[in-house]
């Protein structure tokens, strides 16, 4: 599974992608095991990614044979800094929030600056990206996600340890969150970019 879907690297609407098992489980009401990361360019590249026959047939024949449950959440990205695609090796932290009905939009911005002021007030952060979901179908409910890239596990694992900081910062977003899935895992070795 994972090697099919790592191979869809070579389809020009894809700009980096990479399937590998979650390195740790943070927290999560489901059982995930694995994750797929990847960047396109625009909405347009994601969706003819998802038409491509060749990732029709890899979903077909390697991924539903196998997976109990799958999740999607796609947001569209900030520009981030340097390369888009993170190096292999690197440590991310992926988070999803389930966010309580009916909140207004300003607390919505308000979660995502706060996401966003994250790479400021822990160092060891290389890319952060965060956004409102816009497949919400396939999402389980959760409707803001981030990723945190970091240069390996060494430095996600400094990061974990200041807890103080990163509760005052979970703090001021708590009241509006309902359930949360945090997972980690390192960008497998051997991926080519498509940049």
């Amino acid at each position: 599974m994972m090697n099919g879907l790592n191979g869809l690297v070579s389809l020009s609407q894809v700009i980096h992608i990479s399937a590998a098992p979650l390195h740790r489980v943070r927290s999560s009401p489901s059982a995930f095991t694995h994750v797929l990361h990847s960047r396109y360019g625009s909405k347009e590249d994601l969706n003819a990614y998802a038409a491509h026959p060749d990732h029709v047939r890899v979903v077909k024949e390697s991924v539903l044979p196998i997976c109990e449950e799958v999740m999607a959440v796609d947001w569209v990205a900030d520009r981030v800094p340097g390369t888009l695609a993170p190096p292999p090796g690197s440590a991310a932290k992926l988070t999803f929030l389930k966010l309580k009905e009916n909140l207004a939009d300003e607390a919505k911005s308000e979660i995502v600056d706060v996401i966003k002021g994250l790479s400021e007030k822990l160092p060891g952060i290389g890319q952060i990206t965060v956004g409102e979901n816009f497949s919400p179908a396939r999402a389980k409910g959760f409707s803001i996600a981030s990723i945190a890239f970091f240069k390996d596990l060494g430095e996600l694992e400094t990061v974990d340890v200041q807890t103080e900081l990163v509760n005052v910062e979970k703090e001021k977003v708590r009241e509006y969150v309902d359930s949360t899935i945090v997972v980690e895992f390192v960008v497998p070795s051997g991926l080519v970019s498509g940049l």
